[in-house]
């Protein structure tokens, strides 16, 4: 587990939430991904971003907090209260202290937050060589070029062309300031079962935890956008009917 959280910590700490290290050159813009959110009457796929949810639990968590997000929440992507408090349930969280000043801890509730994988950013540190795992709460919208970065960066890995000077413990990636990137490829072909039998391709995986983490950040996107039709609709309303009130009261101005 240690391993698996020092990897995690180096993925995302070193690669998709750190500053590049190496920026003498600059990355290619990250290619605009269609999305179903992308659009005024775009939604959430939901069930991508169950899938995605599921790619954070079974990847992502073992290092990285979403410390803004309860169980509860979950509702946002289409799960249901007897699935959300299975979810929780199958996790260990903080219960406050027992009657004599120790810590303690019970199983989630819909009412908990996200379980973090460690007690304090001490211990974060501590079990990641140093490094601090940065929490994914809002991560899409800390990024330029937001979730088509992310995308792009997760699925940028590749073997780097001839004659370009590696060093040593990097790796290459086609969207990463410079091209030499410490962490390492985070997804693999088959990492993850999908209960509705999705293919676990990188690819795949890649847009469902961009959809999830981009929910994650957004909640409340797809009702900004339909108050802002409503707005528009309105608006475009009230200009004819003043149109037409002010041809009637000057009709006869000649």
């Amino acid at each position: 587990m240690r391993a698996l959280r020092s990897l995690m910590a180096g993925i995302f700490a070193a690669g998709l939430l750190a500053a590049p290290v190496l920026a003498s050159e600059e990355a290619p813009h990250p290619p605009a991904q269609k999305w179903s959110f992308g659009s005024v009457f775009g939604t959430y796929d939901l069930a991508s971003a169950q899938r995605g949810f599921q790619v954070y639990s079974e990847v992502c968590a073992n290092c990285h907090s979403m410390r803004l997000l309860h169980y509860r929440d979950l509702a946002g992507i289409g799960f249901s209260p007897e699935q959300i408090k299975a979810i929780a349930s199958n996790v260990t969280v903080p219960m406050g202290i027992d009657d004599q000043g120790a810590p303690k801890e019970g199983k989630g509730t819909p009412a908990s937050k996200f379980r973090s994988p460690f007690p304090n950013d001490n211990a974060a540190r501590a079990a990641n060589g140093g490094a601090l795992p940065p929490d994914l709460s809002l991560i899409v919208n800390a990024r330029e070029g937001e979730y088509d970065y992310i995308f792009a960066l997760l699925t940028g890995y590749a073997e780097p062309p001839a004659k370009f000077a590696m060093q040593d413990g990097m790796n290459y990636n086609k969207y990463f300031p410079g091209h030499q990137i410490a962490m390492p490829k985070p997804l693999s072909d088959g990492q993850v079962t999908f209960a509705d039998g999705t293919s676990a391709s990188v690819e795949q995986m890649s847009r469902d935890l961009v959809m999830f983490l981009t929910w994650a950040a957004n909640p409340e996107m797809v009702e900004r956008k339909q108050m802002g039709v409503r707005i528009v609709l309105f608006l475009i309303l009230m200009t004819g009917l003043t149109y037409a009130v002010k041809r009637k009261i000057w009709a006869d101005v000649h």
